[in-house]
């Protein structure tokens, strides 16, 4: 399904017709036109005696949604869980988000998608801004039961975990097509969709097409891109054109000339935003979700794809894909040798492009794609290219910047380090004094206890 217009009814035909359960994990839910339909939706079959639980991020319902908001929903029964808010005993441990946005009714019905719940993805038709371009599934059968033991994960995540016996086994229930899938439910550190992404670039023979919102290609990954492309792959890479994130773009163009050397085409979106995570490749595979191509979705964050083997979705997704080359512009490389638009045909006018703050707030994906280049500078373990000059100017200038603030100013940096200091010493303090809690308390514990005595026993 295409954008708003497909997904949305889709979603809220599914809901309004639950009978047991909505389990709903959404990265990003605005409190906006879009936002409050859902809410009435869910509150009015929490009210029926639907069981209602519903995942928000943290950091991705800063700013987006009231504490009101949330409050009413849990009024009218829905259980409500904020994932990850930040905790004095883990400073960093806020790093790790639920980027997922899955839908599942009843234990039947899931929807695996790139949408959140806000009013860009519909657009704002009397301001002129379209709306964002993005992709989502539907999925019935036994792989429903893996998006919802992935749903349980998370939800054991934030509180009391959901008991085995609600969640259903794939066992139970019946093939609702023949069309092969896997569902790839990544947590933090296990990089299971950056393993797969890299084999799926090795060995694909004839095409790989990718779609991606905040692309920050890794060495590895680029690498393997750049090889597919040289063994004679048609590798095409569909990113914004514009984004909610402005300084992404400079960060993601910087990434684009090893690319194009290798003869992967690149091509920026001319509409409003595109937020698809989509790949196809021969024809045969493709993968829809919620995973950018870029580290902090592939090691950092709870994200949920689904990679499918079918000749006849992949065909779907290979139209969707020449349908949005048809609103986009091909970046090339000039005879200077610098990244270029390939046309000079006009962008929308600049409020047409306006967008707002979507499914990725982090800088710090910009931080990662910096440091990975300067890292490159200074070691020389890949040739830097043209376009990655501003990076490593920028870097120098900073340098200079911090090393001149601690020379003349040296309280401007002293100041934060040793605020942050502390709340390191005292994270590390609280878990120390959970670890030696813990201790003490399966020290004492009856089964210890009867296991000391028995290793006592002179008799053994």
């Amino acid at each position: 399904m295409s954008d708003a217009a497909d997904n949305y009814p889709a979603w809220m035909s599914s809901i309004a017709s639950a009978a047991r359960t909505i389990h709903l994990e959404m990265y990003i839910i605005h409190e906006d036109e879009v936002g409050l339909e859902f809410a009435e939706i869910l509150m009015r079959q929490a009210r029926r005696g639907v069981r209602v639980r519903v995942v928000y991020d943290w950091l991705g319902g800063i700013l987006r949604a009231s504490r009101r908001y949330w409050q009413r929903l849990r009024e009218a029964g829905v259980e409500v869980r904020c994932f990850n808010p930040p905790q004095l005993d883990s400073p960093l441990g806020w790093l790790s988000r639920d980027h997922r946005k899955v839908i599942v009714v009843d234990g039947r019905t899931a929807f695996v998608t790139g949408l959140c719940i806000g009013q860009m993805w519909r657009g704002y038709p009397e301001r002129g801004i379209g709306p964002w371009r993005d992709t989502g599934v539907e999925i019935r059968g036994p792989a429903v039961a893996d998006i919802e033991w992935a749903f349980a994960d998370v939800w054991a995540a934030t509180g009391r975990p959901i008991r085995d016996e609600e969640v259903p086994s794939r066992e139970d229930m019946a093939t609702a097509g023949e069309v092969d899938l896997r569902v790839i439910a990544s947590v933090p550190n296990t990089a299971g969709l950056y393993r797969l992404d890299n084999i799926v670039a090795a060995l694909a023979r004839h095409s790989l097409w990718l779609s991606d919102a905040y692309f920050v290609g890794v060495s590895s990954y680029v690498q393997a891109l750049r090889a597919a492309a040289l063994d004679g792959v048609d590798v095409r890479l569909l990113v914004p054109g514009s984004t909610d994130i402005p300084i992404l773009r400079a960060v993601s163009r910087a990434g684009y000339q090893p690319l194009l050397e290798a003869g992967v085409r690149v091509f920026e979106w001319n509409g409003t935003m595109m937020h698809a995570k989509t790949a196809v490749a021969d024809g045969m595979w493709a993968r829809v979700g919620s995973t950018n191509l870029n580290i902090a979705s592939w090691i950092g964050n709870y994200e949920l794809d689904v990679a499918i083997e079918d000749a006849g979705v992949a065909r779907t997704m290979q139209e969707m894909f020449l349908r949005d080359l048809e609103n986009s512009t091909e970046v090339v490389l000039s005879t200077k040798n610098r990244v270029a638009l390939v046309d000079a045909r006009p962008r929308k006018q600049r409020r047409d492009r306006q967008v707002h703050a979507g499914s990725v707030s982090r800088a710090g994906r910009g931080t990662i794609r910096i440091g990975y280049t300067v890292g490159a500078a200074l070691t020389e373990h890949r040739l830097l290219g043209h376009a990655e000059a501003k990076i490593t100017a920028a870097a120098g200038l900073l340098l200079l910047l911090i090393a001149l603030l601690s020379w003349f100013w040296p309280l401007v940096l002293t100041i934060p380090v040793s605020i942050f200091c502390v709340w390191l010493s005292v994270s590390l303090f609280i878990r120390t004094g959970q670890l030696y809690f813990r201790k003490n308390r399966q020290g004492n514990s009856p089964e210890n206890i009867e296991e000391k005595t028995s290793s006592q026993d002179p008799r053994k």
